[in-house]
């Protein structure tokens, strides 16, 4: 294709920011099916099979990072700015964005019973995608320091996350093995879906944890898996993981009146 410099610039652009709002959308999809009782993975694949919407990046998450979605959002959203013609979707997609991130960490507290204070938490995986040592706009660097400032002791598995991590993510604890890192655990979060982390072995987990808890946050797990596998709560993105505590309506709605009026929720795992 060939194009002028200011069409090709755009392209980019807003080729970028289209998969980044996609990636957004089901993002808030998925916060409305935890309300409404409806699964996302059932709703991104019936979305996907419409030919005209496709099934690429329809899988929701803890929000998109990387080295492209961040900053071409940000240069689209700010050439409309300087241009008078404000590019109002891509400028609320960097803010909801940013709100998913805080909504994960709002999903480890619930999990933690409200406060992460002295518990052990292990993240596995901390870039931005699996199968990259790529950390830039990762939502661990959101989600991590947050575990750490409200008191967690924080252990890191990520196959290739860790040279560049371990200046990004001071005060977490790096370790190779997610056997080891679960050991006396109270919380286990997927943040990253990588291949190694697809089958681990979810009872020999559970048991070695102090408290059997998992925020699967790429919906990598079927929630009769972990249920079968011991895991006494669980949290997922976009699911309503019956018979298996998490935060459901009722309990988003306590959150938001305890906020408000200045008091720490507590939740029963």
């Amino acid at each position: 294709v060939f194009t002028g410099l200011e069409s090709a610039e755009m392209i980019k652009y807003a080729a970028n920011a289209f998969l980044a709002t996609k990636i957004t959308f089901i993002n808030e999809i998925a916060a409305l099916c935890e309300r409404v009782g409806a699964d996302i993975k059932a709703v991104s694949k019936g979305m996907g099979l419409d030919g005209r919407i496709g099934n690429k990046f329809l899988h929701a998450g803890p929000g998109y990072g990387g080295s492209c979605f961040p900053k071409d959002t940000r240069a689209l959203a700010r050439m409309g700015q300087e241009h008078a013609t404000p590019i109002q979707i891509v400028e609320t997609v960097i803010k909801v964005n940013d709100e998913i991130k805080r909504r994960m960490i709002e999903k480890i507290e619930d999990l933690c019973e409200g406060s992460c204070r002295d518990k052990v938490i292990t993240v596995l995986g901390v870039t931005f995608k699996p199968n990259t040592d790529d950390m830039r706009d990762a939502p661990s660097l959101t989600i991590v320091p947050a575990l750490i400032g409200a008191g967690a002791k924080v252990r890191v598995v990520d196959p290739e996350g860790r040279r560049e991590g371990e200046h990004l993510l001071p005060g977490v604890r790096w370790m190779d093995d997610a056997y080891a890192a679960a050991e006396g655990a109270s919380a286990l979060v997927i943040l990253t879906e990588w291949n190694e982390f697809r089958a681990l072995d979810l009872g020999r987990l559970a048991g070695l944890m102090a408290v059997p808890r998992l925020a699967d946050l790429r919906n990598v797990y079927e929630p009769e898996a972990v249920r079968a596998a011991g895991f006494m709560a669980c949290q997922a993105v976009g699911r309503r993981l019956d018979g298996l505590p998490g935060r459901g309506p009722d309990q988003e709605t306590d959150r938001a009146a305890a906020h408000a009026s200045g008091e720490h929720a507590r939740k029963t795992a």
